[in-house]
């Protein structure tokens, strides 16, 4: 969708490796598709996804709100002019002087998924409102939570009905995982929720707001759904599990959203041969920008710039690091040129998403990823 102003970018500005390239138009396209297929909905762009700024103006532009995870990304938010009615505070595991801090600054939607978290939302944030975080037995994603976030059905009927007494106004949040490739794991959900509207409101408390998280997957070595299937699924559930009136939806999608309007550029340090392996070592690794590579779980497409012909073979690919952990795959089947060689570039696409915001800051003195910005709103 985006590559050939990324890779014009790349050729004629040739910039230090590593590098990511975001488009920005390509940004503001995708969150109109993004709207579209969930017409009323609330959409909230999960920051952590993308924070740079010249992408978080063109989300702004579109009419998007924000998901934040802490203080740091509500005041980014804030000084790009979104106002505080069109940002949540989705991170369940928070301080109290943080909850404080948002309450403050004019946040009023929360999620929460344990007791003591309740307790700090009714005592620093009065009458806002707050979705409980149910967890669901769902197929697995690509990089899926765990039980880290989330509590059992019954746990979240209780923190509802405990929620409202407190003088809070409860909903019902859940999340599929990161990278999701089963729509049906929203109905899953859905039907989940349901149940607790159900049973919360035979106990008084009549609930209108439904979060269904984020987690639509993006393409990378494997096809996943259309974005309109996994509306189309969210629909008919809806449809199915709340008869009467539906209630107000809340997403907060982040890789859906600009994981395609990014590229990655790297460089081939090394290539050295180790036993019957070839290994192509990069100046990208685990620490400055593929940390989802962890367990080799997302499989990204590695494009060869300046080799693109010639017979290929199998390869080993890793980090520039020195830490062991920093090898990319060894187990998911890749193949490069066999002309590769120090100095070569090679490209990969739909890398706009959970790359430069979880590159490390420092490790072998390797400097944080670089971004440039294209685009309308774009910086470079």
């Amino acid at each position: 969708m985006c590559a050939d102003p990324l890779r014009r970018f790349l050729d004629e500005r040739d910039p230090p490796t590593p590098c990511l390239v975001v488009d920005t138009d390509a940004v503001a396209a995708r969150a109109r598709e993004v709207r579209a297929a969930f017409p009323g909905a609330l959409i909230r762009y999960a920051v952590k996804a993308n924070p740079a700024p010249p992408v978080l103006d063109a989300l702004v532009a579109a009419g998007l709100g924000f998901d934040v995870a802490g203080p740091a990304e509500l005041a980014l938010c804030l000084d790009r002019g979104v106002a505080p009615a069109d940002l949540a505070y989705g991170n369940p595991i928070k301080k109290p002087r943080d909850i404080a801090y948002a309450f403050g600054r004019g946040v009023r939607e929360f999620t929460s998924d344990a007791a003591a978290d309740v307790e700090h939302l009714a005592a620093h944030a009065p009458g806002s409102a707050v979705s409980i975080r149910v967890l669901l037995d769902a197929p697995d994603s690509v990089t899926p939570f765990g039980r880290k976030f989330g509590c059992e059905p019954a746990e979240a009927l209780d923190l509802v009905l405990r929620a409202a007494a407190l003088g809070l106004r409860p909903g019902i949040a859940f999340h599929v995982g990161s990278q999701q490739p089963d729509p049906g794991a929203w109905e899953i959900g859905i039907a989940t929720a349901a149940k607790l509207f159900a049973e919360a409101a035979a106990q008084g408390v009549a609930m209108t707001r439904l979060n269904l998280g984020g987690g639509f997957a993006t393409t990378h070595r494997t096809a996943v759904p259309a974005l309109d299937a996994y509306a189309a699924t969210i629909a008919s559930a809806l449809d199915t599990h709340f008869a009467g009136e539906q209630p107000e939806l809340m997403l907060e999608p982040g890789r859906v959203l600009v994981a395609d309007a990014g590229l990655l550029r790297t460089e081939v340090v090394l290539v050295a041969q180790r036993g019957e392996r070839r290994w192509v070592y990069l100046d990208l690794g685990r620490y400055n920008g593929l940390a989802e590579a962890e367990n080799e779980a997302i499989a990204y497409r590695f494009e060869p710039v300046t080799t693109p012909g010639g017979p290929r073979g199998p390869v080993v690919l890793a980090g520039p690091t020195c830490d062991g952990d920093d090898v990319l795959y060894q187990r998911t089947p890749y193949e490069l040129p066999l002309s590769l060689t120090t100095g070569d570039r090679l490209d990969l696409p739909g890398t706009g998403a959970y790359t430069a915001s979880y590159a490390s800051v420092g490790f072998n003195g390797i400097e944080p990823l670089r971004t440039y910005c294209l685009g309308r709103w774009g910086d470079a």
